[in-house]
């Protein structure tokens, strides 16, 4: 399976894992919660996939590396107890807690959050000392004599053999303690991570020409070559950041991410070419609606790769518009719920908004420190706090007269960001508009077209976006492709038929 599936089969595993009865116990016992074991090629986003599930669920996550631990550090170390039996006293050997389970009350305690994901990576790496111990973790999650917290699920991970020379086959015994998950690398459902995660547009582009260079391993006479998900994906960051320095990107930079001759000079090339169409075509003129003659046919004339990659820069940009959209309709909605909280209690603003910014810091603070916090989330509450701090500081300056002054100032505000909201909201939705005539009037409704209705429809912001907002030349051409489909596959039946 593909790690996406992968993704839901381990969410929906950890929710009903979770689950619970009339009295509070967890409906599936400890004893029957079989650890996922997540296997798979290394680089495939297998801990990626771990933050979003905490994320998503809202429950801690604890990512431990099995290659680092010792039977010491992962058992406890040993010491002396004076204990006494029947009037008699003994020396007794007793065990200090497991790092791993401390830090899974260390990060309840700092967070709040009782339940959570314990991921062990390289599960099938662990030393020979430690190796016997994990039948035992694995049933009944007990590192030594300390028991994993109830309210937290196991799930592992690790590389078959031919990808590490550490890994330990693990017995049948072992291996019938565990929900076993073997994940391929899989270019369609990566693209979906990398397009929500905003990587840069020359990797998507060019990876949409060739597939077949998203995910290599190969043993050559110099060694062996490779490239991975997480390789794209660091490239990725690091051209962005290059570009933001006016600093060259060049084939040096490019091997010591993908390691495979061939392919670091193809997409060097390929980035080289990727920067020559921004600037042969100014993608915000066409969203802008104007369209030069010579543009406009240079387009027309370009063969497959270019067009293509003219597509996924126009895409790109919309749709990074759009994300930021719905990011900041989500701040909007946040800030009316901190609006409404003041409006209902008038009497001491300054104190409940200073209140509320408190409060969102420790709800920020708590995510953080359980590891279930996205990179969106973040921003949000940023803002959130950011927006209820210059209110404060401006109240202070201001020093209103009564309540019903101080809660005139504040709906001013908050109607300025509603007002600043609507204004980019038409402002996106005109540019998509233009998006769609551009397409229609270069390559009427043709490959492209489908090409762009499919990265509207699959994309969670602009569907939601058009969903709210509408988009008449989406609706118009998605109508059209739908009858022009169901044209073919009526077509394909009568000849079936040999009418």
């Amino acid at each position: 399976m593909n790690i996406k599936r992968a993704k839901e089969y381990i969410k929906d595993t950890v929710r009903l894992y979770l689950k619970k009865d009339e009295e509070g116990n967890y409906r599936i016992p400890v004893v029957r919660q079989r650890p996922v074991f997540l296997l798979g090629a290394p680089g495939i986003g297998k801990t990626a996939v771990m933050e979003q599930i905490a994320q998503e669920l809202g429950i801690a996550l604890v990512s431990y590396s099995m290659t680092h631990h010792t039977r010491q550090s992962a058992l406890g170390l040993p010491f002396i107890a004076h204990k006494e039996y029947e009037g008699l006293s003994y020396d007794v050997s007793e065990y200090t807690m497991s790092e791993i389970i401390a830090s899974i009350y260390d990060v309840m305690r700092e967070s709040g959050i009782r339940e959570g994901i314990l991921f062990l990576d390289e599960i099938n790496c662990v030393s020979e000392t430690l190796a016997p111990a994990m039948l035992q973790f694995l049933q009944y999650k007990v590192f030594g004599r300390h028991r994993v917290p109830e309210g937290w699920v196991i799930v592992t991970a690790g590389n078959p053999p031919e990808y590490n020379k550490s890994v330990r086959e693990f017995d049948i015994v072992t291996l019938d303690r565990m929900k076993i998950l073997e994940v391929e690398a899989d270019y369609a459902a990566w693209k979906e991570y990398a397009k929500d995660s905003s990587l840069h547009t020359a990797v998507i582009n060019y990876l949409d020409l060739k597939k077949e260079d998203f995910y290599l391993v190969e043993t050559t006479v110099r060694g062996k070559s490779y490239i991975t998900a997480r390789g794209w994906e660091d490239l990725s960051t690091v051209i962005s950041l290059y570009e933001e320095e006016g600093l060259k990107v060049e084939e040096s930079l490019v091997e010591q991410y993908l390691r495979n001759p061939r392919v670091v000079k193809e997409f060097t090339a390929y980035y080289d070419l990727y920067q020559k169409y921004k600037k042969d075509y100014r993608a915000e003129e066409i969203l802008a609606g104007h369209v030069p003659a010579h543009v406009a046919e240079k387009a027309r004339k370009a063969d497959f790769d270019e067009r293509l990659s003219l597509m996924g820069m126009l895409i790109d940009h919309v749709q990074h518009e759009i994300r930021e959209n719905m990011e900041k309709l989500d701040y909007i909605s946040s800030l009316l719920v901190h609006m409404k909280a003041v409006k209902n209690n008038a009497e001491d603003v300054l104190a409940l908004l200073e209140k509320q910014i408190d409060g969102r810091q420790k709800g920020m603070e708590a995510l953080q420190k359980a590891g279930s916090l996205s990179d969106r989330e973040k921003r949000k509450q940023r803002s959130v706090i950011r927006f209820l701090n210059d209110c404060v500081k401006q109240l202070r300056l201001e020093d209103l007269p009564d309540p019903e002054a101080t809660l005139a100032f504040l709906k001013a505000r908050y109607d300025e960001e509603v007002v600043a909201y609507r204004r980019e909201t038409n402002e996106t939705g005109q540019k998509l508009q233009n998006l769609f005539g551009f397409v229609e009037d270069v390559f009427g409704s043709g490959n492209e077209m489908l090409v762009l209705l499919t990265e509207c429809t699959v994309n969670q912001d602009s569907a939601k976006f058009i969903s709210m907002y509408g988009c008449e030349a989406y609706r118009r051409h998605n109508e059209e492709l739908m009858v022009s489909e169901r044209g073919d596959l009526l077509l394909r039946e009568i000849e079936e038929l040999e009418l």
